[in-house]
């Protein structure tokens, strides 16, 4: 006889799915592409929000609140004085400003004109900065106050002219615009605050965002995002993942750049009316303090956020909090189950995406330790990990992983999963996998290991689980690394003969450290860590930055590399498994010292800080 308690808990498990079943049909719906020809965009949306939601809040920021009524104005102005400067349909405006009311404003106003925001990621400098604005061809550049001189020091490199295609939004105001620049904020003081007529002939299949990938030697690609692909984006997290509607707050710290943070966070208040209490940056500290004084109930999350989170001091109070629904990706199963009790979230909406791709998966039924399910069209297919490569079969197709198996994710190019690429062709069919399951097909790469799993009561759909990253690329502080990239960037070092990059575990950490293997030319003996420290500090952004260093007396070049490089991974930093010199960069420097056997305790003991 079965346990009546065994019993009423499965009955519960039934019964929680089927309330979510709505859930699922509301995904259904919103993923389904509409015609790329409806007039509809990033900028009527918050239009028709002005109309409908006109004096609710819609952004808290910095003791500061603006209502849907007085944004939508403001984005009018700032629209009205970007049409003034010639920005027109089509046309790309980059920008570089740090989380707040001005930068999603600027980001509406050339929506609005159906030009193309290219947003740059806030922490690039010099030949990264650089890249960004001209590879997409920018019509102008609009830099927030705070970044003004990130943008001086590499203006004379940009394809731009002075005192033309720059314009300054003032933040502190405690500088004015520099001659160089236009200041936006007086060139649109007299503008009218009316709805501009271009908005109403913007289409959903017209670009709406450049959104960049990781750049770790500053040639970031560019990721096309249709307002088709934005909106289908914040209807499905606002029904399906957050649940959310008006009378939420949704709490934002993730930087706006990001498609996390611009997709799922800003997306759902587009979609549901929702207000976002904004923060610059995110602060592990402050975080539920801040959620608990604007009664968020809403939070966007990246996997590393979470172990911040869990690595605080533990409070009686920690579940005491308005939070009732999470949504963001890479929380790890390792911790997921103490971040959800300790902090007393009810609904985690773990997704997974890339800004690039065509297919999203979705945690709809609130099941644990998963990425959840998707509608579209995918193939879990076998992959050499040592060899990097897919396995095919003697027909040369792919060969499907079986249930529980990780395999490499690739999902079908068609026309409801459109592939919209980068501005760079040659980048985007380096993304596509051909002949998959029949001769002639096409797949977009996601680069992922994932694996089916079971998590009891599904209605039948499959639920997955990530894995890890595969090839010449590894995640690390939410950013995805090209060890190639990352690579030619330290070869360029006047020491360095040649140099080998892969990822290493690092315990309490998300994703892999990078770790670099230098063979040194000729004539050096040693590495100068000074110099070394400060050309890598200089040439490549924090997250991309080798975190150790293993200087080696040859690397046979001539072999098999990838088998070479598997070996350099078993090894990581061990000092008993290296026998070679062995550098760190600590957390919180950007200087490189010797890794002696007791930091390296402290490092497996999950207690460096990583």
């Amino acid at each position: 006889m079965a346990d009546a308690r065994t019993t009423n808990t499965g009955l519960k498990g039934v019964w929680s799915a089927f309330k979510e079943i709505g859930t699922v049909v509301a995904a259904v719906r919103h993923l389904k592409p509409r015609a790329a020809s409806i007039t509809d965009s990033i900028g009527s949306r918050v239009e028709h929000n002005a109309r409908t939601f006109g004096n609710r809040p819609m952004i808290l920021f910095e003791g500061k609140t603006i209502t849907w009524a007085d944004f939508n104005a403001l984005a009018n102005r700032y629209a009205h004085g970007l049409a003034r400067r010639g920005v027109g349909k089509g046309d790309t405006v980059s920008l570089l400003m740090e989380n707040r009311i001005e930068y999603l404003a600027a980001i509406t106003a050339v929506c609005k004109l159906g030009a193309i925001a290219g947003l740059i990621n806030t922490n690039l400098r010099e030949r990264p900065l650089i890249h960004c604005i001209n590879v997409t061809q920018s019509k102008l550049c609009i830099i927030g106050e705070e970044l003004v001189g990130s943008v001086e020091k590499v203006k004379a490199e940009l394809n731009l002219n002075e005192g033309e295609d720059y314009v300054y939004v003032p933040d502190a105001g405690s500088q004015p615009a520099p001659n160089w620049a236009i200041d936006l904020a007086a060139e649109s003081a007299d503008a009218p605050a009316d709805n501009p007529a271009s908005t109403a002939t913007v289409t959903l299949g017209d670009s709406a965002l450049y959104l960049f990938t990781s750049g770790t030697t500053g040639l970031p690609k560019a990721a096309i995002v249709s307002h088709r692909r934005y909106l289908m984006s914040a209807m499905t997290s606002a029904k399906a993942l957050l649940k959310c509607d008006e009378n939420d707050r949704i709490y934002i710290c993730l930087p706006l750049y990001h498609g996390t943070g611009l997709m799922i966070g800003f997306g759902p208040a587009l979609a549901s009316g929702a207000s976002m209490v904004i923060r610059r940056r995110f602060s592990a500290s402050r975080l539920l303090d801040e959620v608990r004084e604007h009664q968020a109930t809403c939070l966007i999350y990246i996997g590393e956020l979470c172990r911040y989170l869990l690595n605080q001091p533990v409070r009686p109070d920690d579940a005491d909090n308005p939070l009732r629904s999470i949504a963001g990706n890479g929380l790890r199963p390792d911790i997921w189950l103490e971040f959800k009790q300790r902090f007393g979230i009810k609904r985690i909406a773990e997704f997974y995406g890339a800004s690039e791709g065509n297919v999203a998966f979705a945690n709809l039924l609130n099941k644990q330790l998963t990425i959840g399910t998707t509608t579209q069209k995918i193939a879990l297919v076998r992959y050499d990990v040592d060899e990097d490569q897919i396995i095919r079969d003697e027909n040369g197709h792919c060969i499907e992983a079986t249930k529980g198996e990780p395999g490499l994710l690739l999902a079908e190019i068609n026309d409801q999963q459109v592939f919209e690429g980068y501005t760079d062709a040659e980048a985007t069919e380096a993304k596509i996998v051909r002949d998959v399951r029949s001769p002639g097909d096409s797949w977009f790469n996601s680069g992922d290991l994932i694996r089916r799993i079971d998590v009891g009561f599904s209605f039948g759909l499959p639920h997955f689980q990530f894995v890890d990253r595969v090839g010449d690329t590894f995640r690390w502080k939410s950013e995805n690394v090209s060890t190639n990239e990352v690579g030619e960037v330290v070869n360029r070092h006047r020491q360095v003969h040649f140099c080998n990059v892969y990822g290493v575990d690092v315990p309490r950490a998300d994703g892999r450290a990078g770790m670099a293997a230098l063979v040194l030319n000729e004539g050096h003996e040693a590495l100068d860590l000074s110099d070394f420290s400060t050309f890598i500090a200089r040439e490549l952004p924090a997250y991309a930055r080798p975190v150790f260093l293993r200087i080696q007396r040859d690397i046979d070049v001539t072999g098999t590399f990838k088998m070479v490089k598997v070996e350099l991974r078993k090894q990581g930093y061990d000092p008993e498994l290296v026998g070679e010199s062995l550098y760190v960069m600590k957390p919180g420097t950007n200087v490189y010292e010797p890794l002696d056997s007791d930091f390296h305790a402290t490092i497996r003991a999950g207690d460096a800080g990583f």
